[in-house]
């Protein structure tokens, strides 16, 4: 079974580069990208991240928890052209050029969904106060969609072209590949203070996204409709509603002041929505032979 997305790689590329590569990816995001977290942390003397809120001015520290993930999606850009010797394209899609139309699609879907669920738990709940900073929020409204975007952007390159392609190299079916990107995707999501709070059950709701935009990737060999879900995912958590809790804490418009926990909310999205989203995008977009880029194994061209 052939898969045009999971083809886009250098054939003459062996493993020591796979693994060179994956390496600098992980050290200029764990090491150099946190060099200003650190360096703003033993200013104010070791304090954590929640104490680093009361300190910081909460846009600039915003943009300090996001330098990891711009430093990271520059590795990694670096990384396919200098070592694995692929143009630009090839990390995103297998199209002949890169589909905003798929893109908008998907952020404007599940951005209509975020809106109708926040309505409802704002008309429900008596603990979600509109407490707008409005000078600040201009400024968060200018972050969350020139730099967020390049936060969800790496994360899709990293685990759904990047390690996705890697794993689809080695295990040759889909579903291995859509299993381990996604349950590592989840994993990287286990130091999120929200997990502490809510507990391991959290990792199940991240995982299981993982899968979901796994899916989403394999079936429609590129990353446009998992690029756009990702992005409007998080800029709405940014820009509408936050609390103290979670890992974005920000100025945004409203304030939510219930205990941590795992509500209706995410298992209506793990169990109704995500499903219904497959099914809204395999009829738009086409999508066939589930079975078969699924299960049956991966065939690469030949390298001459």
């Amino acid at each position: 079974m052939n898969n045009k997305f999971l083809e886009l790689i250098n054939p003459s590329s062996k493993a020591k580069d796979y693994l060179l590569g994956v390496v600098l990816i992980l050290l200029c995001f764990v090491v150099v990208g946190q060099i200003p977290l650190l360096l703003i942390s033993f200013y104010f003397g070791g304090v954590g991240l929640n104490e680093l809120t009361e300190q910081v001015d909460l846009n600039l520290l915003f943009v300090i928890i996001l330098f990891p993930f711009i430093v990271g999606f520059g590795a990694l850009l670096l990384t396919n052209k200098y070592i694995h010797k692929l143009n630009f394209k090839s990390l995103f899609t297998s199209r002949d050029k890169f589909d905003w139309k798929r893109f908008w699609f998907s952020f404007s879907v599940w951005g209509v969904v975020l809106v109708l669920f926040f309505i409802f738990s704002f008309l429900m709940d008596g603990n979600i106060y509109f407490q707008p900073n409005w000078g600040a929020f201009i400024f968060l409204f200018l972050i969350s969609f020139a730099v967020l975007p390049i936060q969800t952007t790496f994360e899709e390159l990293l685990f759904r072209s990047y390690l996705f392609k890697i794993f689809g190299l080695v295990l040759r079916r889909g579903w291995g590949t859509v299993l381990i990107t996604g349950t590592l995707f989840g994993l990287m999501h286990g130091a999120n203070p929200e997990v502490e709070k809510i507990g391991q059950i959290l990792l199940v709701f991240y995982i299981a996204n993982g899968l979901f935009l796994g899916l989403m990737v394999l079936m429609d060999e590129g990353l446009e409709l998992s690029m756009g879900y990702h992005a409007v995912n998080n800029i709405f958590a940014a820009l509408i509603v936050t609390n103290d809790w979670q890992a974005f804490h920000t100025d945004a418009l409203f304030l939510d002041k219930n205990p941590p926990d795992f509500g209706m909310e995410s298992i209506l999205t793990l169990l109704v929505v995500q499903p219904l989203l497959l099914f809204l995008f395999s009829k738009k977009y086409k999508w066939k032979n589930w079975k078969e880029k699924l299960f049956s194994k991966l065939e690469y061209p030949k390298n001459d």
